[in-house]
């Protein structure tokens, strides 16, 4: 949960900033949204290969078989260094007919496509920190995982006004802020994995790619769950902002973003929650633990619907003090308070797939997870996006609208097949 939240500063803390900025706050601030979906592709990609080879990689460690692991991690970093040079390139390259598919406007394009080529510079180390911490982890060292996202995030928190407001950089300092607050960040996991820890991480060697192929199989396998997930939240951000610029303008991207970073705020801690359950579901479900299993999904769902529901109150009785977080700019605000009413309706019913997801993921269910992924972002969420604001002429708020009712179909229905098909799976395990 501390790394959860560290990171959670690391991620919002440009943007406090960037709307502050003074007469081109609300404006850099939506620009930054448009950001967000090329972020949101970079980070899945490095949590794909961490995500994928850590649990590997530890599963050969409780083996005993060394080489195996190192192989995996060696795999996994080799593959994140290729894929941040391919990424970087192609955003280089096709950086501002992105921001345009994006709904970015001539206007917005001033300020979002220097933050986004300054960001793009940072790539690689971006990667590494975000990809390589699970390495540290998987081998015992949780706080100096802790401590690689603490000194990005405390940076980042230090440098953001000094490049924004002392050097008068604006919207770019917030950005070479950034990258350096990421540099350090993978220079302490570069140091620790390739100096400290008791396998050493490296490229591999042309001689060992026959071997490593089944190992990059095996680490694209266990991470595409989570991957896809990612994609699919790139998508929807991509389309929400392409029909605001159309019903809304800039003003009203910069509402999605200021609704987005209010939603990261309040995940956060379900995320934790989520990922702090897993690793018990998963021990107790594999060591023949039914009892164990329902007892720790029960904790867990207690733990998520009793925060949500605080959460939820304080969104719907004082959205002001939320939105204020991020912007000073009272006609933004205006804006914003019933559109984060809107899409926060029924947010209490994505408790329903968190915990649906999260009980798929552990118990190795990877089609499961994927399909109620895919069902609510891409074959729910997509669709009315486009559906409510031209086909039922509801605007902007048609956008905010989408979000509830996937959560209530789409939390529901995975809810409901996670009850079906897990709960019986483990009274036939006790009755074995």
């Amino acid at each position: 949960l501390v790394a959860q939240i560290l990171n959670l500063l690391y991620n919002i803390v440009d943007r406090i900033y960037i709307a502050r900025i003074h007469d081109i706050g609300t404006t850099a601030l939506g620009a930054v949204g448009l950001c967000f979906p090329i972020i949101m592709i970079i980070t899945a990609f490095s949590n794909l290969f961490g995500s994928g080879g850590a649990p590997i990689f530890s599963i050969n460690r409780g083996k005993g078989d060394s080489r195996t692991a190192d192989m995996i991690m060696n795999t996994a970093f080799t593959m994140l260094c290729g894929s941040a040079a391919v990424l970087m390139l192609i955003g280089f390259l096709f950086a501002r007919p992105l921001l345009t598919l994006f709904g970015a406007s001539d206007d917005a394009l001033v300020y979002a496509y220097p933050y986004l080529m300054i960001y793009l510079l940072g790539t690689l180390p971006s990667m590494i920190a975000t990809g390589m911490n699970p390495f540290i982890n998987a081998q015992g060292y949780a706080i100096i995982g802790m401590l690689s996202v603490t000194v990005g995030a405390v940076a980042n928190i230090i440098l953001d006004p000094i490049f924004i407001f002392v050097l008068d950089m604006g919207i770019k300092g917030a950005a070479i802020a950034t990258v350096i607050s990421q540099i350090l960040s993978a220079l302490l996991v570069f140091y620790f994995l390739h100096g400290k820890s008791e396998l050493k991480v490296r490229w591999i060697h042309i001689n060992e790619i026959s071997e490593c192929t089944r190992h990059a199989r095996d680490i694209i396998s266990l991470g595409s769950a989570g991957f896809i997930m990612q994609l699919t939240n790139s998508l929807v951000s991509i389309c929400c902002n392409n029909v605001l610029s159309v019903t809304g303008g800039d003003v009203y991207i910069s509402v999605m973003t200021i609704v987005s970073s209010v939603r990261q705020m309040v995940e956060t801690p379900i995320y934790a929650i989520n990922e702090g359950s897993s690793p018990i579901l998963s021990y107790n479900y594999g060591a023949n633990r039914p009892g164990r299993v329902r007892k720790a999904g029960v904790v867990m769902g207690c733990l998520i619907l009793g925060y949500t529901a605080i959460m939820w109150t304080l969104i719907i009785v004082a959205p002001h003090f939320l939105i204020q977080i991020f912007s000073s700019d009272s006609a933004l605000i205006a804006d914003a308070v019933p559109a984060l009413k809107l899409y926060f309706a029924a947010f209490i019913f994505m408790d329903l797939q968190y915990i649906g997801q999260t009980f798929f993921k552990s118990l190795n269910k990877k089609k499961h997870a994927i399909f109620f992924s895919l069902l609510r972002k891409v074959v729910i969420v997509v669709p009315l996006t486009y559906i409510f604001p031209y086909l039922f002429n509801m605007g902007s708020n048609g956008v905010f609208l989408a979000e509830p009712i996937s959560n209530v179909i789409g939390g529901s229905m995975c809810f409901i097949t996670m009850l079906c098909t897990i709960l019986p799976e483990l009274k036939r395990m006790e009755n074995k």
